[in-house]
């Protein structure tokens, strides 16, 4: 029996829809899942008639497979991903390579890509994007670990990834152990950035100007026609044009107002914190999500706490011209951020991360495609030590023009107790970064009156530090420096 290119565990949404892509693009694929009514079910229904092997053992799996064997697993991340790692190794050989596809914390990769080195395996990291169409029709994939395997997956993965308009693969080299999971949980906590910002232009629109879901959801076309083209943006004006086709309504409207999450904004705002960058936008985004979750909650303040009674009283057309370049000044802040982390890990971690081919491998198949990641490839293309995406000149000139109505924009929506925590949190990360000098001054003298937590001084060298006995009471002996 012809043996399989390449195969893959999990048939859930992701596994069994990569699959299929990789068949479409003329590799045979043994498959596997742990419920092997799965198999049957795939092999009798979708896979039927195509160039598959449905397998009910990983021995079987194993033993389907051209040397060396390359094995994606698609399953929860976590314990779930270690447990069929174990019971893959009896029956793979050295050099074999085992891909991780889901959304495994960087953490684990790292740890999992130096275990099996040293047992003599590869294994390949690789985060995914584009949800079920595109794991079909082509994600955007961003894998690492071990850079000995790049050769065998590299066909593979650049044929069933999406391409941009000159063929270019959304699929490149992130880099050793953890980066490319890294990458694509940036990737995930701009995703949050990105939703929660549409969302609140709907909010104002919705709330603040009385707009209803199908007029919305115009906007939001007209929208993608220009600068805000994007994939989010697509689809939440086609989420706002759908009826319910029980009620008759906007099927926005018959949703309950509670966001899920499965992590990933969580771990990138976790991820920040430990390298010290700021990402307040995606933070926010994640928080924001924790608000929602509290409904009942929410219902009850609602009849016990007051805001404005503000009305909307301007020239509707204009402000949703100035709503439009808030949203997006607010989206370049957000990928500054993002980018901020992804520089500090690379530095922190050794991974040498190419931020252009970042952006180029973002700008189709996943979720955060946008028209302006062509921008970003261009800015870090031609400064690869680009300190910051706010300061490119492209971005530069576009913040500057729209700068006014994004200020505008949050003013009336403080004015109408309209909540627009990314929005203007992403102001507040402007205004901060720009300012040549920050309150902190102070926040570091508070700390050496209570902690003796000592301080630098703007008429000496960077790194010397000082201590002040600032009641007269306290001695001369300081507690260690502070982290800058």
């Amino acid at each position: 029996m012809q043996k399989a290119d390449i195969g893959l565990i999990g048939l859930a949404v992701m596994g069994e829809n990569l699959i299929l892509n990789m068949e479409s693009n003329g590799y045979r694929v043994a498959c596997f899942n742990r419920s092997t009514e799965k198999v049957d079910n795939f092999m009798s229904t979708r896979g039927k008639g195509k160039n598959f092997i449905g397998c009910h053992t990983v021995e079987d799996l194993a033993a389907s497979l051209e040397r060396p064997r390359r094995v994606m697993i698609m399953v929860r991340a976590g314990a779930a991903v270690d447990a069929v790692i174990e019971s893959l190794l009896p029956h793979l050989q050295e050099g074999d390579i085992i891909i991780d596809g889901g959304n495994s914390h960087y953490g684990d990769t790292i740890r999992r890509t130096k275990a099996l080195e040293q047992q003599g395996f590869l294994f390949v990291g690789a985060g995914v994007s584009g949800g079920e169409e595109g794991a079909l029709k082509g994600p955007s994939i961003m894998p690492g670990g071990s850079k000995k395997a790049w050769p065998a997956v590299k066909p593979i993965f650049q044929d069933i990834s999406a391409k941009v308009d000159d063929g270019s693969p959304c699929c490149e080299w992130v880099g050793p152990d953890g980066a490319g999971h890294f990458v694509k949980m940036v990737h995930n906590g701009i995703e949050y950035g990105d939703m929660q910002l549409i969302c609140e232009a709907y909010h104002i629109m919705s709330q603040g100007l009385g707009m209803t879901p199908s007029e919305i959801g115009e906007t939001f076309s007209e929208w993608n026609k220009g600068v805000l083209d994007s994939y989010l943006i697509e689809i939440t004006s086609e989420i706002l044009m759908k009826k319910d086709d029980e009620t008759g309504q906007a099927m926005v409207d018959d949703i309950l107002d509670t966001a899920g999450q499965k992590g990933t904004g969580k771990w990138t705002s976790v991820a920040a914190l430990d390298l010290g960058v700021a990402v307040p936008q995606i933070a926010e985004a994640v928080f924001a999500r924790c608000l929602s979750a509290v409904k009942e909650e929410r219902v009850a303040a609602s009849k016990k706490l007051r805001g404005p009674r503000a009305t909307f009283r301007g020239d509707r057309a204009k402000f949703l011209g100035q709503l439009h370049d808030a949203v997006y000044a607010a989206k370049i802040c957000s990928y500054a951020q993002g980018y901020q982390l992804l520089r500090a890990a690379s530095d922190e971690n050794g991974w040498k991360l190419n931020y252009g081919e970042i952006a180029l491998m973002w700008r189709g198949g996943c979720i955060i495609r946008a028209q302006f990641l062509g921008n970003i490839k261009d800015a870090f293309d031609k400064r690869r030590k680009l300190a910051n995406l706010l300061l490119d000149p492209h971005f530069k000139r576009v913040i500057n023009k729209v700068q006014r109505p994004w200020r505008t924009v949050i003013r009336e929506a403080v004015k109408l107790g309209i909540p627009v925590p990314a929005m203007g949190t992403a102001l507040n990360y402007f205004d901060a970064y720009r300012s040549e000098r920050l309150p902190a001054n102070v926040l570091q003298a508070q700390r050496d009156y209570f902690g003796a937590h000592t301080y630098e001084r703007i008429d000496k060298p960077r790194g010397e530090f000082f201590h002040t006995n600032w009641t007269g009471e306290g001695g001369s002996t300081s507690a260690s420096t502070y982290t800058v």
